[in-house]
């Protein structure tokens, strides 16, 4: 081993050094902070439960007690942070329940969730996915969990990986445009990140417009990617209007020449959606995709919604995604 070669494994030695010990000391620094912050939450829970206090007087106690800690310890103890660690140790009572992998910003968002059982998926979902606190806002502002047709359980299943419906609004196309299928195409591959993220946990992307040859014709698939928790391959057809019954053949003929054609001896069932702007569910019921567990149609939106507007969407998709999966 020559000079040089003995330099970079000295170099790259401390180099890994020096970065897992920052690592240790953020992780060990934000566990104390979360934990300083719980235990302020938990003493002000239990001091307005002790003391009976009504709504009203505990704001006024807060008030003053963030005025009184501001001038001994400094910033960080507003009302409103104050506020934040009431709703922090309020949304986890039990400290062992935590997961500090995350920061004070990811838990004040995740703090307001009502649902408990919403709270750990996006806790579980933002470590799984590595989330920054952005993305995580805006995945709870555009209920990403409630689009899920199904909520993640112990044994994996397809329902578990489709939304219904897609947000796209990271293409920032503005909301009364009509776009053509290979616009929308394009801008999808453009934002293959935020595509990834929308589409959910464990997909890779595999191909744009994928050419498959038969006997007798050449057919090309609009987007192919891979999910590696379902190890299988996703097809996605791209429609700019409502969902026809050509749409739905033409997805259950792919499917069945991909798992012919391209599908591994290793890989699951091919799985095809259709994504379109507009459903007609008599068509999704008296069709193949009420039986086929392996055929979705889902909506998507070039924008985000308004809440009750996207909450009116989602129960809607619910309701007809289990009316038209019944036994």
């Amino acid at each position: 081993m020559n000079q040089l070669e003995n330099n970079n494994n000295l170099f790259l030695s401390i180099v890994n050094i020096v970065v897992e010990a920052r690592k240790t000391a953020y992780r060990n620094n934000n566990s104390i902070l979360l934990k300083m912050y719980w235990e302020i939450g938990k003493i002000i829970i239990e001091q307005e439960q002790g003391g009976n206090l009504k709504a009203t007087y505990g704001k006024s106690i807060l008030k003053n007690l963030s005025n009184q800690l501001s001038q001994e310890l400094g910033n960080g103890f507003d009302e409103r942070n104050l506020n934040n660690m009431r709703a922090f140790y309020n949304a986890f009572p039990i400290w062992n329940a935590l997961r500090t992998e995350l920061s004070w910003t990811h838990y004040r968002i995740i703090s307001r969730i009502e649902s408990q059982e919403q709270r750990l998926q996006y806790i579980n979902y933002s470590i799984e996915n590595n989330w920054d606190t952005r993305t995580l806002q805006r995945n709870v502002k555009s209920h990403y969990l409630g689009r899920l047709l199904e909520l993640p359980k112990e044994e994996i299943a397809p329902q578990q990986f489709i939304k219904d419906p897609y947000i796209f609004d990271f293409l920032n196309f503005p909301s009364d445009i009509k776009v053509t299928e290979n616009v929308l195409e394009t801008a999808l591959i453009n934002h293959v990140q935020q595509f990834l993220m929308e589409l959910g946990k464990g997909y890779a992307f595999v191909a744009r417009q994928q050419h498959i040859v038969t006997d007798t014709s050449d057919y090309f698939i609009d987007l192919v990617f891979y999910n590696y928790y379902l190890k299988c391959f996703v097809l996605i057809d791209l429609k700019t209007d409502k969902l026809i019954h050509s749409d739905i053949g033409q997805i259950d003929m792919y499917v069945r020449m991909y798992n012919a054609l391209k599908k591994g001896a290793d890989d699951n069932p091919t799985i095809g959606i259709v994504l379109c702007t507009e459903k007609d569910e008599t068509i999704v019921k008296y069709s193949v995709l009420a039986e086929n567990e392996h055929l979705f149609a889902s909506k998507y939106r070039l924008y985000l919604p308004k809440e009750e507007e996207l909450k009116k969407l989602i129960e809607q998709d619910r309701t007809n995604f289990e009316l038209d999966h019944e036994n």
